[in-house]
């Protein structure tokens, strides 16, 4: 009787502890995945009002942003405040962090380039969102390199579970086998104590129930993977191919500040945003022959294009000829996208959409471009309602900010998500 008592209780013991162990890493799971709901928010925030000028760990139009929190908290109190509480003020309207006085507000705002935009919209949650999201880039990303672009990082979309979650949960396998183990063997101890006969047992792993139970994984871990295979195929994020003439847009759109809209003029007229004419880049290469990064080569090669003879400044009849670009940014034929309507309506930044590309040497493919990372961008901009035309028609949208049943208009709230308005 001692002995099958003492069975029952290591086996009793066992178990607890298996649950015990279960529990504990389940918590340490669960609490280790908390913020990845306000990452994510914060990712999607940044996306919508940051990106256009920073990058967490890349210098842009503004610096990169990795550390941010860190850098105001070292600048001290201030009036009463933290200095992270006066990087939020900083964040939501830079002209009053100033106008206060506080020293490191007033040097930031002399080192800038160019006056950073106010976001008076947001709220202190969705700044340290954000914060949370900068200081974090890379916790639930999967980070992809970029071809010919070795200085140029791209976070991937989020593709799926982490591989937090793989550990966990071949930890858990290998737990209930250590477990099945350390109980067979606890077994055959007790049946000695007691003088009975040993049975051979078959081992656990050629069961039916472990077969079965392994089949079972094979399968949803195989449909899983089909499905995350088929609903990422044909997308490029990251993509840089080779172009027949190198051009950059660190130069040129970076260090000389030419407006995207210059070269691209079609992106606020219709719904495909143009490749520039070699007109549009003769109007400054007739006087400029040489560039500071790659001499005459590239240079060259556009004046042959367009059958310009650089010594006499002439062109040449019949000398013209098409340059084969290779197109980057690709949609469905399903998709309706229209640039015209981001660009005038939404007031939607190129950035926003295509990256930091004044920092870019060879253009990539920054974004996904899925139809999850659409739904994202609508659920959470916020539209430009006030004195924007486009917008008028909304009456009852604009009755119910006026009596403050809404606080905010997001492209969601217009009909944004709804399936007709990019497969029609």
């Amino acid at each position: 009787m001692k002995s099958e008592h003492n069975q029952r209780s290591i086996k009793s013991y066992s178990f607890k502890a298996f649950f015990a162990t279960l529990l504990v890493v389940s918590s340490l799971f669960a609490s280790a995945q908390d913020d990845k709901p306000q990452w994510e928010e914060g990712k999607s925030l940044f996306k919508s009002n940051c990106a256009a000028c920073h990058n967490p760990k890349a210098d842009g139009t503004g610096p990169a942003l990795a550390g941010v929190t860190a850098r105001w908290e070292a600048s001290g109190e201030f009036k009463g405040k933290s200095g992270t509480q006066w990087l939020r003020v900083w964040i939501k309207n830079w002209n009053n962090a100033v106008a206060s006085g506080n020293k490191y507000a007033v040097e930031m705002a002399n080192s800038r380039p160019a006056a950073m935009n106010v976001f008076v919209t947001l709220k202190d949650e969705d700044v340290d969102k954000i914060l949370l999201y900068v200081e974090n880039a890379d916790k639930y990303n999967k980070v992809a390199p970029v071809a010919a672009a070795a200085t140029d990082a791209v976070a991937t979309e989020d593709k799926g579970p982490g591989a937090s979650l793989y550990i966990f949960v071949s930890f858990l396998v290998l737990l209930v086998i250590i477990l099945i183990v350390v109980t067979n063997k606890l077994d055959t101890i007790v049946a000695k104590s007691k003088g009975e006969v040993l049975t051979v047992k078959t081992p656990f792993y050629k069961t039916t129930n472990f077969k079965a139970a392994v089949l079972l994984a094979a399968i949803v871990y195989g449909g899983y993977k089909t499905v995350d295979v088929v609903t990422h195929f044909g997308r490029q994020q990251g993509y840089s191919p080779a172009q027949p003439i190198r051009f950059s847009h660190a130069l040129h759109s970076g260090t000389h500040k030419i407006d995207c809209q210059y070269c691209h003029q079609t992106a606020n007229k219709g719904k495909n945003s143009n490749i520039p004419s070699l007109n549009t880049c003769m109007n400054c290469h007739k006087q400029v022959s040489k560039g500071p990064k790659y001499g005459t080569e590239e240079i060259a090669k556009i004046y042959a294009a367009v059958g310009w003879d650089a010594y006499n400044k002439t062109y040449e009849d019949g000398k013209a000829k098409p340059v084969e670009w290779v197109r980057i940014h690709n949609l469905p034929d399903h998709v309706a996208f229209n640039h015209a309507t981001h660009v005038n309506a939404g007031k939607v930044k190129c950035q926003t959409c295509h990256g930091p590309v004044e920092t870019m040497e060879t253009v990539y493919q920054y974004s996904p471009l899925s139809m999850g990372w659409c739904i994202n961008c609508h659920r959470n901009t916020e539209v430009q309602f006030a004195s924007n035309n486009y917008y008028s028609v909304y009456a009852k949208i604009h009755e119910d900010l006026k009596n403050k049943k809404i606080d905010k208009v997001t492209v969601a709230t217009v009909g944004g998500t709804e399936c007709q308005r990019c497969h029609y």
